[in-house]
């Protein structure tokens, strides 16, 4: 499954998908000897299997491993020694994780053939949407993709986010041109470093070919809405632009004043008056479907974190657009698609494809609030891993994996269930982050659970015309007894103050005690039994807050296109920066129920 047998399109694709699918464990074997017959001469499978290519050997010798135990092979290569330390091929490029969900950023190894796996899984995406959407190929797309700015490694290796990885390619750049890869943003607007730069481009790009959009997203939810939100405070500049045919002066990448001179070519002051039109409304309110009349679905990320996106995408789209979510993947190996991608956002699976690496499952008691014990430096015996085509249905797993670049039954840290099988292939929805905790004493709350606080706490704002945008937490232990500090930027779901109705103190301290009520039961024993953990604090943010949190982050080395809002902090600066904009605070008025 290397080089050319990956360079599958169209119907020949969703033909190579059937036959992986069906054969799921021969692939999944054959993948496993591929990778051992690379690799099995490094120093790091030297210590566990001196040299063997032997399956069983490998299963029953090599450990479960997390971060920090590759970590020191990955600095001895960044510094300079061989790459034949972790795999058998020449790491060309080192693949930065957002580092906004567990710490600071770790540093992936890829080799060159990695691409080819990632542009299989690419080329598998639109085959499947085109069985559901149709004449998606008479149009546009408009997604905004973004670019960060490459470091080096000391010994001159590169290090950058997959994704810049992906768009600074051959793969990318080089790609045939069709039907269905014709975006709205020229290249060079999404490969300008500058993330303004390339975000009012793009959306400039967007708005000249408003009427030709058949479909515009970006990678995760959250990004489209903060373009949502630059487009709130730009509109009046775009508009001028189109309306005199000039980029604005502000705008000063060679790459990108070249593309986008060439798009406005000539001043069109009809289509900056219906812009402008659409733009003054006091509401922006389905803002989405009026730019955009002929978008037949939005894509982006709205899975696990992401998922509480969906009422503002919903709000400032339409109710009956759909949510797309189209693949799985991480800086570490890219994993698999949605077969289903009209299906409602809490129903996406995704299908692991079986020859992107090898996929091992550690098995997890079938109940949530085991998650909440899962401990990455907690030795998982070797016999205790599944296989991919031996899971069943409806259990949760961690997943582990297996890579030709030098990874070795790695732990993603990521919480899956089984909810089917693809021919022989499981199918997996996306639970949570095993790491996203927040702990004060005997609790442990993880990403899924305070998310599921917060949907049920947040439906009180309704009555208000309010809309919770974002969220954060961190467990405050400056004074005894510690509790949990939840940070709400909260806008009205009207721009005419008129309508905007005032929220009453005692209805934010209501929302507080509902989170409380819904965590786990130890979580309520401590705060009731034990008072070990103090009343749960909501505290308000100024409007803009969370851009600025990942502004600060961006500075620090995330990528825009990778951003994630951290669900727990912990850093200085970001708290710093939160409690710097703190406007109202609120404390939980009784304990949450609790029967022994």
């Amino acid at each position: 499954m290397d080089g050319k047998k990956l360079e599958y399109k169209g119907v020949e694709a969703l033909k190579e998908l059937e036959k992986l699918t069906t054969k799921a464990d021969e692939v999944q074997e054959d993948i496993l000897k591929k990778i051992l017959a690379q690799n099995g001469e490094t120093d790091y499978l030297n210590k566990y299997i001196v040299g063997s290519k032997n399956v069983s050997q490998f299963k029953r010798c090599v450990p479960v491993i997390t971060y920090k135990d590759i970590r020191p092979y990955i600095v001895r290569i960044a510094n300079g020694e061989d790459s034949s330390l972790i795999t058998g091929h020449p790491i060309t490029e080192m693949l930065c994780s957002s580092g906004t969900s567990a710490g600071e950023p770790k540093l992936m190894p890829s080799i060159a053939q990695d691409l080819d796996r990632r542009t299989f899984l690419y080329n598998l995406i639109m085959p499947i949407i085109n069985q559901y959407v149709s004449g998606l190929g008479d149009g546009k797309a408009m997604f905004l993709n973004f670019v960060k700015a490459e470091m080096s490694t000391p010994c001159g290796i590169p290090a950058r986010t997959v994704l810049t990885s992906y768009y600074k390619s051959r793969h990318f750049k080089c790609r045939a041109r069709d039907l269905y890869n014709d975006f709205t943003s020229p290249d060079q607007a999404i490969l300008c470093y500058d993330s303004n730069q390339s975000m009012y481009c793009q959306l400039l790009a967007g708005l000249i070919n408003r009427h030709k959009v058949l479909r515009l997203g970006a990678v995760f939810a959250s990004a489209l809405l903060r373009a949502i939100s630059f487009l709130e405070r730009n509109w009046h500049n775009l508009c001028d632009d189109i309306r005199t045919g000039n980029l604005s002066a502000s705008i000063n990448d060679p790459g990108c004043r070249s593309a986008m001179s060439i798009m406005l070519s000539s001043p069109d002051p009809n289509l900056a008056d219906e812009i402008e039109e659409i733009c003054r409304c006091p509401s922006w309110k389905g803002i989405v479907c009026h730019l955009w009349p002929n978008a037949k679905y939005i894509e982006a990320v709205v899975t696990g974190s992401m998922s509480q996106y969906i009422p503002a995408l919903k709000y400032y789209s339409d109710e009956n657009l759909p949510l797309v979510c189209t693949m799985y993947a991480s800086s570490e190996c890219y994993f698999g698609v949605n077969l289903k991608p009209l299906c409602d956002p809490s129903e996406v699976s995704f299908t692991l494809l079986p020859n992107m690496g090898f996929f091992e499952f550690i098995p997890l008691e079938d109940n949530r609030t085991s998650f909440m014990d899962l401990d990455e430096d907690e030795e998982v015996p070797q016999s205790q891993l599944v296989d991919l085509v031996h899971v069943k249905v409806g259990c949760y797993y961690e997943l582990v994996v297996t890579t030709f670049s030098g990874l070795y039954r790695y732990r993603i840290g990521d919480v899956l269930q089984v909810t089917g099988f693809h021919n022989q292939t499981p199918q997996f929805r996306f639970i949570c982050r095993r790491n996203v905790l927040l702990s004060i004493d005997n609790d442990k709350t993880n990403e899924e659970d305070l998310h599921k606080s917060i949907t049920v706490a947040k439906k009180l704002l309704d009555p208000y015309n309010a809309l919770l945008v974002e969220y954060t937490s961190y467990a405050d232990t400056s004074s005894v007894p510690g509790h949990y500090v939840i940070y709400w930027e909260i806008i009205h779901s009207t721009s005419v103050i008129d309508n905007a109705i005032s929220i009453d103190a005692k209805v934010l301290q209501e929302c507080c005690i509902a989170m409380e009520e819904e965590l786990d039961y130890i979580y309520r024993r401590c705060r009731t039994n034990d008072k070990s953990i103090g009343p749960l604090e909501i505290r308000v943010v100024k409007q803009g807050t969370f851009d600025s949190l990942m502004d600060l982050f961006i500075t620090q080395g995330a990528s825009i296109n990778q951003y994630k809002t951290p669900r727990c902090i912990k850093t200085k600066a970001a708290l710093k920066l939160l409690n710097n904009n703190v406007s109202e605070c609120y404390f939980s008025p009784r304990d949450p129920e609790w029967i022994a």
